[in-house]
């Protein structure tokens, strides 16, 4: 399976969207001008402008004639995935939450979505909190042999552990190949009981239902994630092309 090479203007992107999020560009502090930033980071100014083009459309800078570019003041927190780096980038602004810990568990229906021989997964809950307000809980199903790995680590054993990692990060380092992509649904859900006292909200609140699956650069399943946001805390985006011919 072919790597995908993230574009230098979205790594650009990457990096500026970070720095806003920990609040570098916080109170009207100007972003550094196109020419600055062709200069630090040796690309051209075409590549800045496709940069600020993508953070602009996020609604996180706004762009002032004469001015120049600023950090959009935020109003309720507002993630918007559209990559594998987004979904690491979680680790820059929020915290993790463990409800149940790693174990090894027999789910037929999880090993099945894995593509795996058996009906052992490793499993683990956890929510996701902002400035410890709680806006997504996940249940991640890992391979036998992934979650094998990641069974000694205290951020993901120990109930009510706190923590900035993500999974996806610690998968990604223990696999021998990155991860490539991420396959995903979205679906409208009601909240149940259970979800609803994790994410403080009523039972019948309408959720966001994502379901990923994500592969590696040797096309193996390593991570199996199903998760419920709140929908005011998420927003997907993702480029649509035309079909040539």
């Amino acid at each position: 399976m072919p790597v995908r090479t993230e574009a230098a203007y979205q790594r650009l992107a990457r990096t500026l969207r970070g720095e806003i999020r920990r609040g570098r560009y916080a109170g009207g502090v100007r972003l550094p001008t196109e020419a600055e930033l062709a200069r630090e980071f040796s690309v051209s100014r075409q590549t800045v402008r496709r940069a600020f083009h993508d953070l602009v459309a996020e609604g996180l800078v706004r762009r002032t004639a004469g001015r120049g570019t600023f950090a959009t003041p935020q109003g309720p927190y507002l993630r918007q995935f559209g990559s594998i780096e987004d979904l690491m980038g979680l680790s820059l602004d929020t915290e993790l939450e463990i409800v149940e810990p790693l174990r090894r568990q027999v789910d037929i229906e999880a090993a099945s979505r894995l593509r795996l021989d058996g009906d052992l997964v490793h499993s683990v809950l956890f929510r996701r909190r902002h400035n410890g307000t709680p806006f997504c809980v996940t249940a991640v199903h890992l391979p036998p042999e992934i979650g094998t790995r990641l069974a000694e680590l205290p951020e993901l054993t120990t109930t009510g552990a706190v923590s900035d990692v993500t999974v996806i990060a610690m998968v990604d380092t223990r696999t021998g190949h990155p991860i490539a992509e991420a396959e995903q649904s979205i679906t409208a859900v009601a909240a149940g009981r259970e979800i609803g006292e994790r994410l403080r909200c009523a039972p019948g609140t309408p959720l966001l239902r994502v379901d990923r699956t994500y592969l590696t650069t040797a096309g193996q399943l390593v991570e199996l994630a199903i998760s419920y946001f709140l929908p005011e805390h998420y927003s997907y985006r993702v480029k649509l092309r035309r079909s040539p011919g």
